[in-house]
């Protein structure tokens, strides 16, 4: 997969960076305008400027269409594609639950990473002229804006991101349901959660999505704490959801703890991609550039 050609673009995308900007639609601005110009200057033009107009040549194709231009600039053979074959409805799933709000030393929280990360792909797909849709839920949807290219549109979706507090426990089996029971069109669906719940409810709702004909990208959004876990000395933690509260000393713990996070990251990785839905995890504290492209190679390979 193509990286973003420069350190001054990455730069853009840096939580760091984002955090410190004002609304979240000049977040969302300077992360696509920055990384599309990132884009623009690296050695796979053919996959990034041109990816909301253009396809590869396939035989059979009027060779009327072929694109001279993007040909000279990327050495490969594109052609203009209709309208038709563009657009397509994006809906972004968000959880809000409690365990989202989880920050340790990472410049934003789960909750604000994964909010940004909505807003820069709903501004995307914008872009694209694609429909863009938003829920935002924990144990139930408690926001819900319907995929749509209407003018103003976009400004509620970012608007409704800007707000978005946390919530409380999650059920993410149960949201996903109802979408696969609400969705008639050729959708693309993009949940962002830490998915730290029962995996298996998780699974089910997302393969109703998958075997209804839906395509689906899953972002696990983890604190680096929850990845590495630092710990060292004896801590009490508590379950922000369920109140429980453990007191543990970390290096008796943290084998056992990375190994159950390793377990649950491969049992979604298999599952999933046995059904077709691409998995991504995403550390909190990194650039979002790798979920931009993950996001463009999955809509790419839909087209």
């Amino acid at each position: 997969m193509p990286a973003v050609s420069s350190g001054r673009d990455v730069r853009f995308l840096d939580p760091a960076v984002i955090a410190r900007l004002g609304s979240m639609e000049l977040k969302a601005r300077t992360i696509v305008e920055g990384f599309l110009s990132g884009l623009h200057r690296s050695p796979y033009k053919g996959f990034s400027v041109e990816f909301a107009e253009y396809r590869q040549y396939l035989p059979g194709d009027d060779l009327s269409t072929l694109d001279w231009k993007v040909y000279a600039r990327s050495d490969r053979h594109y052609v203009k594609k209709f309208e038709e074959e563009t657009n397509l409805e994006g809906h972004l799933l968000i959880d809000v639950s409690a365990s989202m709000a989880y920050r340790g030393d990472a410049p934003m929280s789960k909750l604000e990473y994964g909010s940004v990360l909505a807003a820069s792909l709903a501004y995307m797909m914008n872009r694209q002229r694609d429909a863009a849709g938003l829920i935002a839920f924990d144990q139930r949807i408690v926001s819900r804006l319907p995929a749509s290219t209407r003018p103003g549109h976009l400004h509620s979706i970012l608007l409704t991101l800007e707000r978005i507090r946390p919530g409380v426990r999650s059920d993410l089996g149960r949201p996903l349901h109802q979408l696969a029971e609400a969705l008639v069109k050729r959708s693309l669906v993009v949940l962002i959660s830490d998915l730290l719940d029962e995996p298996e409810p998780v699974l089910q709702g997302l393969k109703h999505l998958r075997f209804r004909g839906t395509d689906v990208i899953v972002f696990q959004v983890l604190d680096p704490d929850e990845i590495q876990f630092p710990f060292r000395t004896a801590s009490r933690f508590r379950d922000v959801e369920s109140d429980v509260q453990v007191t543990a000393d970390p290096a008796r713990v943290r084998a056992g703890y990375l190994q159950a996070l390793s377990d649950l990251q491969a049992q979604y990785r298999r599952e999933l991609r046995g059904v077709g839905i691409d998995f991504v995890t995403l550390d909190s504290s990194k650039p979002l550039d790798f979920a931009l492209l993950a996001y463009l190679a999955a809509r790419e390979r839909r087209l």
